[in-house]
């Protein structure tokens, strides 16, 4: 049989290698997760996956579905955050309230914000399509068919909880947006609805800059979609947030720009290592269900590399078990990204302290010299506030 390539075995041959390879992958990726179903990654994970790009652990954790909560308990480091079953009920509460009347709030304050140039939202003229769908991928492509149906309408139209696919290391993530809102003129915008209050026209910096990280995503994913119908859709890059109006349950919103945490999380995700690089590197037999031995766990875990930060407390529940690691090994990554870069080759405390001390370290390093001269200042500064030091 001829190997040349107008073959049609060998076509069909090409055509089937990157099926198996995906086939693998998948089988691969069930195997390190065990005997339990796969944890879905949603855009809070995604954003603070992209936020630390270099990190192979988590991204192989969130690629294969692996609940890291559950695993973080297993390792007996477990997790300390996440939302308290109070919050959770006020915020679905809230959100509730906002989609009431077929989202004739929530419209109002989209035309307010973002299109007051539009024909104003009616009651029953705002067009809801149905996205009910079996199992994730059947509701993304539900929900890409509700886009292409209405962008063309010249109507409002809400979609309450669409489901949209993003492409993350080689690993499909299937994000569920509050909203995504289709205006007359066909353009697309993101809604997140948060339980935070705007207090006197302002909120919390931090918080406003989680859900724009958050809305980010979404606004990649729905890029995707548009890009997907072949047709020139605007995405907006400007989002609602929606919040509750100082200390009461009526809604206010803010547009927010979400162009810059666009640009930074298609730069992280395009970094991040594929997870198809990063199993090949894992030995066989290893696990991560949570169900096996602490021993065997804590081994699984640590045959992937890490990259700890103190920023990973505040987004990653296997932070805690990191963290002790690092605090183990003494390495500087604990101290701060920030103080990683500016230390250089200085891996450890040690390290650093010996270089500090002039018992190590090359003299002409800027970090060294930097550390030398500081720990002269901190010398001088003590033998002059000592008992009895001249003044």
């Amino acid at each position: 049989m001829s190997e040349s390539p107008d073959s049609p075995g060998k076509t069909t041959d090409l055509r089937a290698a990157p099926t198996r390879r995906a086939t693998a992958l998948r089988q691969r990726l069930a195997e390190l997760r065990g005997p339990v179903p796969p944890h879905p990654l949603d855009a809070r994970a995604l954003a603070a996956l992209a936020a630390n790009p270099g990190c192979r652990r988590r991204a192989l954790l969130d690629g294969a579905g692996v609940n890291k909560a559950a695993l973080a308990g297993a390792l007996g480091s477990p997790s300390a955050f996440g939302q308290s079953q109070f919050a959770f009920m006020r915020g679905n509460a809230f959100e509730a309230r906002v989609k009431a009347d077929g989202g004739a709030e929530l419209l109002r304050l989209v035309h307010a914000r973002l299109d007051p140039g539009a024909p104003e939202p009616r009651p029953g003229g705002i067009l809801t399509p149905d996205l009910a769908a079996a199992g994730p991928e059947g509701r993304t492509a539900r929900t890409a068919l509700a886009l292409r149906e209405v962008t063309g309408s010249g109507s409002w139209a809400l979609l309450d909880h669409p489901m949209l696919a993003l492409d993350v290391a080689g690993s499909p993530a299937h994000l569920e947006p509050d909203a995504v809102v289709v205006h007359p003129d066909g353009g697309w915008t993101v809604v997140e609805i948060k339980s935070f209050p705007i207090v006197d026209g302002s909120a919390d910096p931090a918080k406003v800059g989680a859900a724009a990280r958050q809305a980010a995503v979404y606004v990649l994913a729905l890029e995707r979609v548009a890009a997907m119908t072949g047709e020139d859709v605007r995405v907006r890059h400007t989002v609602l947030l929606v919040c509750p109006k100082d200390f009461s349950n009526l809604p206010t919103a803010e547009a927010v720009d979400v162009r810059k945490q666009l640009s930074v999380t298609r730069r992280q995700l395009a970094r991040l290592t594929r997870i198809e690089e990063i199993t090949q590197s894992v030995p066989d037999g290893v696990s991560f269900d949570p169900d096996r031995p602490a021993e065997e766990l804590t081994a699984a875990v640590e045959s992937v590399g890490a990259s700890y930060a103190p920023e990973c407390l505040a987004a990653c529940e296997l932070a805690f078990h990191c963290r002790e690691r690092a605090r183990s090994a003494e390495v500087v990554e604990q101290l701060g990204r920030s103080l990683r870069g500016e230390l250089g080759g200085l891996r450890t405390v040690p390290d650093v302290l010996a270089a500090a001390r002039g018992e190590a370290g090359d003299p002409a390093d800027p970090a060294v010299a930097a550390l030398r001269r500081a720990a002269a200042l901190r010398a001088e500064a003590l033998a002059t506030t000592a008992p009895g030091a001249p003044r």
